[in-house]
């Protein structure tokens, strides 16, 4: 198994430079303005331009009017949309380009029929509920998810170098998703720390 690396949230080019070299499969760019991760479409597309090839683009919307989306979508090179809101399936499939959606996962909300209501999704994408939106850097119970749930998984909420490994055994998702783990303040990533934590997923797949 290869497990897939998104390293989300990025603002700078240098960044985006760091994240490519360590090896990481795909960026995330936040199209949420109260995030301090925020940047615009325009910016988006001029930090891509110094991905290489087969990098994949990921979107991150919560709760954008569908125009708002299209505006990105035409700005930008990107490839996957990612959802973090109370879209709807039929909202997210209404752009023709593949998405994950967004779990907050507590105790007393049912992933089985979360994941029953996208059927469109290409993958559900776990995180830790918060208030507001955004993971916060918090992980959540592990033990929350069902292993009656066959849905593809995208693995967030709290992952750093210290606990990846263990979370890619645990659960087995097909890819994981980090942005406050590889930090040295929000929106700037740490070298170091990206190069890390890309190691440390990659040594579970061996």
């Amino acid at each position: 198994m290869h497990t897939r690396i998104k390293i989300c949230g990025l603002t700078r080019s240098e960044d985006v430079e760091v994240v490519a070299d360590a090896g990481a499969d795909a960026v995330g760019f936040v199209f949420y303005p109260p995030s301090p991760r925020y940047v615009t479409p325009a910016r988006a597309a001029e930090l891509a331009r110094s991905l290489p090839p087969f990098v994949s683009v990921v979107g991150l919307f919560v709760n954008a009017d569908a125009d708002t989306v299209r505006q990105a979508l035409a700005s930008a090179p990107i490839h996957l949309l990612q959802f973090h809101g109370d879209e709807d399936d039929a909202f997210c499939r209404q752009f023709g380009r593949p998405f994950i959606k967004a779990a907050r996962v507590r105790p007393g909300l049912d992933l089985l029929q979360y994941a029953a209501a996208f059927p469109s999704a290409q993958a559900l994408l776990l995180d830790a509920f918060v208030d507001g939106y955004g993971g916060g850097g918090a992980v959540f119970d592990w033990s929350l998810v069902p292993a009656a749930l066959s849905r593809t998984l995208v693995l967030s909420g709290g992952l750093d170098v210290d606990n990846v490994g263990e979370a890619i055994r645990r659960l087995q998702p097909a890819a994981v998703d980090v942005s406050s783990g590889v930090e040295a303040a929000k929106g700037i990533k740490d070298a170091a720390k990206v190069r890390a934590f890309v190691a440390a997923a990659r040594a579970v797949d061996l």
